[in-house]
C-alpha cells in the first residue's frame, strides 16, 4: 500500500525504467525454458574401445519393462520414445549431453516428454567412412551380418536399462554409461539341404572403397548328390535380409510347443506351432517323389543404407543389380549345378521382393524367364503411397485452401490407420540424418536419388516440412518409375518380358501398394505388339502381402512362396525353352 503522494511520484517516474529492465530481472530469478527438462550424459567405457567413435547417439525411453526399449522403438501406435544426434569422433569417457538439441518421436524435443516413470536406454549406431569411387566420403553403418539393424548389430554399444523420473519442469541431468557391446553373429551352419554361400564382390568393393560381399541361402533338391550329373533351374527369392533358409524344417513341430503366443497381426493365437507345422508340411512336399526339382535360393544383400539393395544399380548403392546377377548367380550355379541360363531362371518375392522381383525382370530380361511380384513397393511413382510426386507440392499433406489433412502411411485390412506419411518420416529422422535411417522412406531415397554434392542422396521431399523436389521427382521417373519405364520402352523391351509379368496385391494394402498395382495394370492391358500376356490379380479385403492364392487366408499362403508359382513355371519352361534345352534331368 502507498501511504504518501510522494512515493507515488517517485515510482511512477522510474517506472518506464523498471520495466524496461523487467524481463533481464525476471530472466536472473526464472530458469529459461532451454534449460528446463532433462538432460542426458552419455558415455562409452574405455573397455568397448578406446578409439574415438563417429555414428548416431540414440537415448530411448518406454514407459514399460517388457523388453528393453531398444526393442520397443517404432513408428506405430505402440511407439516408445526416441531421441538422436549425431556425434564425430566421441572419445571413451567423454560425456554428450543429450537434451532439446537431438531430434526425437513421436516428440521432436525432450522438453515435451510428458512427466512420470520411464526406463531408459542409450546406444550409439556406430558409422564407418567409406571413400566411394567417384571420390565422396560417407559416413554410413556397415552391415555386421545382422542385416543392417541398429537395435541387434555387432559391435554397437548400448547401456543397460533402468528407472527414472522425469519432471519437465526441473533441469536434471541424468548420466547413462553405455559399457555392453553387442556381440558377433553366429553364422548359419549348413545341412544336407541347406548351404551357405558368401563371395566378396569386386563390382561393390571397388565402388564402395573397400571389400563388400553378397551372399545366399540355397535350398537344394531331393537327390542332389545321387544325381550327381543333373542341372536344375533356379529359383531367385527377393526380400528383406534372410539369416537362414526360413519355412524348412525336417523335423516336424513339438506337439508340446507352447500355443499361447499371439500375432497381432493376424489376430491369430498359437501362430508359431502353425509356422512349425507348415515348414515341416513344406520339406516333406519338396522331396516327395515326382516333385520338379529345383535350386532355391535366398539372396543376402544388406548395404550400408538398409537391410537390402533393390537388387539394381544406383547412384547411391552402386552396382548391386549387376553384381548379383553377374557375379553371384553365376557363382552359385557353378557351384551347385544350375542350368545357367535365362529360360531356367525366375525370380519371385513380396513387399521389397515383389518391386525387386519386377525391376530385375525389366532390367535384365534376357536372364530371367519369369517374375512373380506380390504386394510390390510402389511400381507406379504417380501412387508413390498417397502422394504422386509428379503433380503433389508436399508428401505430407493433401491439397487444401483452408483445411490441413494428413496423408496416411499405414492402416490395417479394415482402413484403421496407425501411422502417417509425416509420422513415420519423423521417426526416420529421430533414427538418423542425411538418409541414414536404415528404414523404408529412407531406402526408397537411396535406392532411387541421385547422389548429392556431399556423397549423400538427394532428398524426393523435405524430411521436415514434406516438400517435393520436383528435381529428385523427373530422376526418379526416368530410372526407377517401372511403369513409366515399360511404356516408354515397351517397343524394346515387350517382345522379350511377354507371358513373363505376374503380379499379385490385396486391396486392402497396408501400405496403398495396391493403388499403384492399378496403374500398372492399366497400361499392361492396353499393350499391343506384343500383348504382355502375364497376370494381375487381387485379393479381396487382403492386406500386406498378399501373393495370388485365393484359396486360403494370408497368413497361410504367405507361408507357401516357395511352392505355390511352379505350375506355372512348369508351364512357362515348357512353352518357352529352347529347341534342345535340358528339361529331363531335373525331373527325376
Amino acid at each position: 500500500m502507498i501511504h504518501s503522494n510522494y512515493n507515488l511520484s517517485i515510482n511512477m517516474k522510474k517506472l518506464p525504467y523498471l520495466l524496461l529492465l523487467l524481463p533481464l530481472l525476471l530472466s536472473q530469478c526464472t530458469p529459461s525454458k532451454k534449460d528446463q527438462g532433462p538432460k542426458f550424459a552419455i558415455t562409452f567405457t574405455k573397455e568397448l574401445s578406446d578409439q574415438a567413435q563417429d555414428g548416431r547417439l540414440l537415448l530411448m525411453l518406454a514407459s514399460n519393462d517388457k523388453s528393453e526399449p531398444r526393442f520397443q522403438i517404432g513408428h506405430g501406435l505402440n511407439a516408445q520414445l526416441i531421441f538422436g544426434l549425431d556425434v564425430n569422433e566421441m572419445k571413451p569417457g567423454e560425456e554428450i549431453v543429450i537434451s532439446q538439441n537431438a531430434y526425437g518421436y513421436p516428440f521432436d524435443s525432450l522438453s515435451k516428454v510428458p512427466a512420470g516413470d520411464y526406463y531408459v536406454q542409450a546406444l550409439i549406431n556406430r558409422y564407418e567412412t567409406f571413400n566411394l569411387s567417384n571420390g565422396k566420403s560417407v559416413k554410413l553403418p556397415p552391415d555386421m551380418g545382422e542385416g543392417q539393424q541398429w537395435r541387434s548389430k555387432p559391435e554397437n554399444f548400448y547401456s543397460k536399462p533402468f528407472k527414472i523420473k522425469i519432471d519437465p519442469s526441473k533441469s536434471e541431468t541424468v548420466k547413462i554409461t553405455m559399457d555392453q557391446k553387442i556381440p558377433p553373429v553366429e553364422p548359419a551352419k549348413d545341412t544336407k539341404y541347406v548351404k551357405h554361400i558368401k563371395i566378396q564382390s569386386k563390382l561393390l568393393s571397388d565402388w564402395w572403397g573397400r571389400p563388400m560381399f553378397l551372399g545366399a541361402n540355397i535350398l537344394l533338391p531331393e537327390g542332389f548328390e545321387e544325381h550327381p550329373a543333373s542341372k536344375y533351374p533356379l529359383m531367385i527369392y527377393h526380400g528383406h535380409f534372410p539369416s537362414d533358409f526360413g519355412g524348412f524344417s525336417t523335423e516336424p513341430a513339438d506337439p508340446n510347443m507352447d500355443t499361447t503366443d499371439y500375432n497381432e497381426r493376424f489376430r491369430i493365437k498359437g501362430y508359431n506351432k502353425f509356422v512349425a507345422e507348415e515348414s515341416y508340411k513344406f520339406y516333406k512336399q519338396w522331396t516327395a517323389k515326382n516333385f520338379p526339382r529345383f535350386l532355391v535360393i535366398e539372396i543376402q544383400h544388406a548395404t550400408p543404407f538398409y537391410d537390402d539393395s533393390y537388387a539394381v544399380n544406383s547412384a547411391n548403392m552402386g552396382p548391386y543389380g549387376d553384381a548379383i546377377m553377374h557375379e553371384l548367380i553365376p557363382e552359385i550355379e557353378k557351384q551347385f549345378r544350375g542350368i545357367g541360363e535365362g529360360w531356367s531362371r525366375f525370380t519371385y518375392g513380396g513387399s521389397t521382393g515383389g518391386w525387386e522381383a519386377l525391376a530385375v525382370q525389366m532390367f535384365y530380361p534376357d536372364e530371367i524367364n519369369g517374375c512373380f511380384a506380390a504386394c510390390p513397393d510402389p511400381i507406379d511413382f504417380r501412387s508413390y503411397g498417397q502422394m504422386n510426386i509428379y503433380k503433389d507440392k508436399n508428401a505430407y499433406y493433401y491439397e487444401s485452401e483452408f483445411k490441413k489433412v494428413a496423408r496416411p502411411a499405414y492402416r490395417n485390412n479394415i482402413g484403421e490407420i496407425s501411422t502417417t506419411v509425416e509420422e513415420w518420416n519423423h521417426y526416420e529422422l529421430a533414427l538418423g540424418d542425411k538418409t541414414r535411417s536404415g528404414e523404408q522412406w529412407d531406402v526408397w531415397e537411396a535406392v532411387f536419388s541421385p547422389q548429392g554434392e556431399d556423397g549423400y542422396p538427394k532428398r524426393i521431399f523435405n524430411k521436415l516440412t514434406g516438400e517435393i523436389d520436383k528435381g529428385v521427382a523427373d530422376y526418379w521417373k526416368e530410372h526407377y518409375d517401372l511403369r513409366y519405364i515399360l511404356q516408354r520402352d515397351w517397343n524394346t523391351l515387350g517382345p522379350k518380358l511377354k507371358g513373363k509379368i505376374h503380379i499379385y496385391c490385396g486391396d486392402m494394402d497396408n501400405l496403398y501398394l495396391n493403388n499403384a498395382v492399378y496403374l500398372m495394370e492399366g497400361f499392361l492391358k492396353t499393350t499391343t505388339n506384343p500383348f504382355y500376356g502375364g497376370e494381375v490379380d487381387y485379393g479381396d479385403r487382403a492386406e500386406h502381402c498378399w501373393n495370388g492364392d485365393h484359396t486360403v487366408p494370408i497368413w497361410v499362403s504367405r507361408l507357401h512362396y516357395n511352392t505355390q508359382y511352379l505350375p506355372k513355371i512348369l508351364k512357362r519352361i515348357e512353352e518357352s525353352a529352347p529347341k534342345g534345352a535340358d528339361v529331363k534331368s531335373w525331373r527325376y
